[in-house]
C-alpha cells in the first residue's frame, strides 16, 4: 500500500485505538476461529504474534489465509458521521523466526484492505478497498 499513503495512515489508525484486535483464521476441518490478538505496522508491514504452540499459529502453519479486524470504536450516539470507521485486512500469514521464548511470528502479505466509514451527510456509507494491482476504489452503499 506504500502507493496509497494517506489511506495506509487511516488504516494504521484504526488499528491503533486499543491493543487488541480480531483474527479469523481456518481450522483443520476448514471453519473459522475467531482469536483475540494484537498487531504491529513495523517498516511498513503488517506482523502479529502468538504463545508458543496456540492453536491460531498452527491454523496459520497449516493453512496460512487470515483475516483481521481492527479493534471497534462507537460512535457518538447523536452524531454517527463523528465515527472514524472500520478497518479489515485479508492476507497470507508468513511465518517468520521465533522469539527467544518460543512464540511464533508472522509476516502478513496484504490481499485485501477495507475501510468502511459513514459519509457526510450520514446518509450513506463510504466503503474504500485496496487490493495489489488494482489499487484503491472508492464506493458509497446507501
Amino acid at each position: 500500500m506504500a502507493e496509497e499513503p494517506e489511506f495506509a495512515e487511516r488504516v494504521r489508525a484504526r488499528f491503533a485505538v486499543r491493543k487488541h484486535g480480531t483474527m479469523a483464521t481456518l481450522r483443520r476441518d476448514g471453519s473459522p476461529r475467531i482469536s483475540g490478538t494484537e498487531f504491529d505496522f513495523d517498516d511498513g508491514d503488517l506482523r502479529l504474534g502468538s504463545m508458543a504452540g496456540a492453536v491460531k499459529a498452527l491454523d496459520l502453519r497449516r493453512d496460512p489465509r487470515v483475516a483481521l479486524h481492527c479493534p471497534t470504536e462507537d460512535a457518538p450516539a447523536d452524531d454517527p458521521s463523528a465515527w472514524d470507521g472500520d478497518a479489515k485486512i485479508s492476507g497470507i500469514a508468513h511465518e517468520e523466526p521465533p522469539g527467544e521464548d518460543g512464540s511464533h511470528r508472522f509476516r502478513i502479505e496484504l490481499t485485501e484492505v477495507v475501510l468502511t466509514r459513514v459519509g457526510d451527510p450520514p446518509d450513506h456509507l463510504v466503503i474504500e478497498s485496496w487490493h495489489p494491482g488494482r489499487g484503491l476504489r472508492r464506493r458509497q452503499r446507501r
